[in-house]
């Protein structure tokens, strides 16, 4: 396959600008994104998009889970797409790269593509996919995971909010809904890559440029409920409480002591929280909980899960209060495609950035396309590794390298026509 040459560099004023113009839409309170998925924010941010991708001559397609399909025609009509791309949607209070750089980095692609007349055998198609985050609709990657069959869509329609919204009539609220079939084009990539902020410190720390993605964590999330009994706070005599707050603190210094016990390559803790019925002097009858516990060792997140589940009941046992347990998202340790990895590694090399191998620390769609494509992420630092927050910052040569390598990576797979 011919690569394009060490001097062909994507335009990053223009990535920087349409950077900046998409964080215009839901705009956070601190300088960064509400633009959660499904949102009418999320609707504006998919329109930008649209219209961008369209002025760059590409056609859209929209599957039934709402993920956009952006392509760029190649020259062979048999010759199965190049996919690049990442997700719109945003943390409550999210920054302005997370997903948003590996989007519109991919129109980047298309765009300085255009720019230098470069054709290529495969199509190209720049991919948004719906729900990447799992903040408003549990799990994480919700969309990405039915095309890849790891979840039915009428699994993922039947998803509710925390006001008891459904995933499949918000999409259909804000006019979303594709008419092709979810995960009909699984079977017909060539390849695909997501570039994405590392979400960490470690590229940062180094001083390198580019993050070459070998591997993803696995993850697990655990809903907990804890039930005890609501009372009032000054007139319940302290041994005929149960303080289902009391049983989740407890609960949640076990979650840290089982990651510990993995150091350094396991985490945990909870980030969903809600404690009812959550007064100043009501004590908490219930609190639900969300446990994340990440690895990239399949064993140690199964120890993980076992040691909560043993421990968490024996805390409650000793409480007098009720413990529930429901597995709410998850996926094993993803290795990317090795081929798809040299063609990151080789793109860094040739554009001379600096670089080293990384082990992705999030979930990301490229772990579930990873499943039925060949697939590898490219990472660039982000400002002391901060992400889900309003502060997530990155810079201009950060987000240019990325997408540098982003471009060499995808038209060298797409190969070149002369």
């Amino acid at each position: 396959m011919a690569a394009p040459g060490e001097n062909l560099r994507i335009n990053a004023e223009r990535l920087w600008d349409s950077l900046m113009e998409m964080a215009k839409v839901g705009p956070g309170v601190a300088g960064g994104n509400n633009r959660q998925t499904l949102t009418d924010a999320d609707a504006e941010g998919r329109k930008l998009f649209q219209k961008w991708c369209e002025e760059a001559g590409m056609s859209m397609a929209v599957d039934t889970m709402g993920n956009m399909f952006m392509t760029r025609p190649g020259t062979d009509p048999d010759a199965l797409p190049v996919y690049v791309g990442s997700h719109l949607d945003t943390q409550p209070t999210g920054g302005k790269y997370d997903g948003v750089l590996g989007v519109l980095g991919g129109l980047e692609v298309v765009r300085t593509m255009n720019d230098l007349g470069i054709k290529t055998k495969h199509p190209i198609v720049v991919t948004n996919w719906t729900n990447e985050e799992g903040t408003r609709f549990a799990p994480a990657m919700l969309a990405s995971g039915v095309f890849a069959g790891v979840h039915t869509q009428d699994w993922a329609y039947d998803r509710s909010d925390h006001e008891g919204l459904k995933f499949g009539d918000e999409l259909k609220r804000i006019g979303w809904v594709g008419d092709e079939e979810v995960g009909a084009r699984k079977t017909k990539m060539h390849a695909m890559f997501e570039l994405h902020i590392e979400q960490g410190p470690i590229l940062e720390a180094e001083g390198k440029d580019i993050g070459v993605v070998t591997h993803g964590q696995g993850l697990s999330w655990t809903q907990v409920t804890v039930t005890g009994k609501d009372s009032h706070t000054g007139s319940t005599p302290m041994p005929l409480r149960k303080n289902a707050g009391l049983g989740m603190a407890r609960i949640l210094q076990l979650v840290d002591e089982i990651a510990w016990s993995h150091a350094p390559h396991a985490v945990g803790a909870a980030g969903h929280i809600d404690v009812f019925p959550n007064s100043r002097n009501v004590i908490p009858g219930k609190a639900v909980f969300t446990i994340d516990f990440r690895s990239p060792d399949i064993a140690v997140i199964k120890d993980m899960e076992d040691r909560l589940k043993i421990g968490a009941k024996k805390i409650c046992d000793e409480m007098g209060l009720d413990v529930e347990f429901e597995k709410v998202g998850g996926f094993d340790p993803v290795e990317f495609d090795k081929g798809c990895v040299k063609a990151v590694r080789s793109a860094a090399e040739r554009l001379g950035y600096s670089h080293q191998n990384i082990i992705s620390g999030a979930g990301h769609d490229a772990c579930w396309i990873n499943k039925v494509a060949p697939t590898a992420m490219i990472m660039c630092p982000c400002v002391d590794g901060l992400s889900h927050n309003e502060a997530e910052e990155i810079s201009r040569d950060w987000a240019k390298a990325g997408a540098d390598v982003l471009f060499h990576a995808v038209v060298e797979t797409a190969e070149i026509v002369e």
